[in-house]
């Protein structure tokens, strides 16, 4: 959980630590999922608080796209937010995300470093 005094417990922490044998391995990401009013009815929003480069991911906001991210775009009640990231850590090991460039460590998305009372 991410804030004690959030009784709904609507907002959460993450964090995958990259795959061995991708660009993303030994490196540690962290994120945000935020469960709102229909959830689990509708999946819950998830952003990376880390810069990361991966097709699902929004490259200015960190945010996953759902469109670009089958297990939001076909959410499901019963997925939990281990799923998610789970399957957020088997998309690293996709062909089209393994071998990827990825923006120096430490760095946050564009629109977090400017703004982060929003996230």
């Amino acid at each position: 959980m991410d804030d004690a005094d959030d009784v709904y417990m609507q907002s959460w922490t993450g964090t995958i630590i990259g795959p061995p044998n991708t660009v993303h391995e030994g490196r540690i990401y962290q994120l945000k999922l935020f469960c709102g009013n229909e959830y689990p009815d509708e999946p819950p929003a998830v952003r990376f608080q880390t810069r990361i480069n991966m097709t699902c991911v929004n490259q200015e906001t960190g945010l996953v796209e759902p469109r670009l991210f089958p297990m939001l775009a076909d959410w499901r009640r019963e997925y939990t937010m281990e799923d998610i990231l789970m399957q957020l850590k088997k998309e690293m090991f996709s062909p089209q995300n393994r071998k990827l460039a990825q923006p120096p460590e430490g760095e946050a998305p564009c629109s977090f470093a400017m703004a982060p009372e929003i996230y």
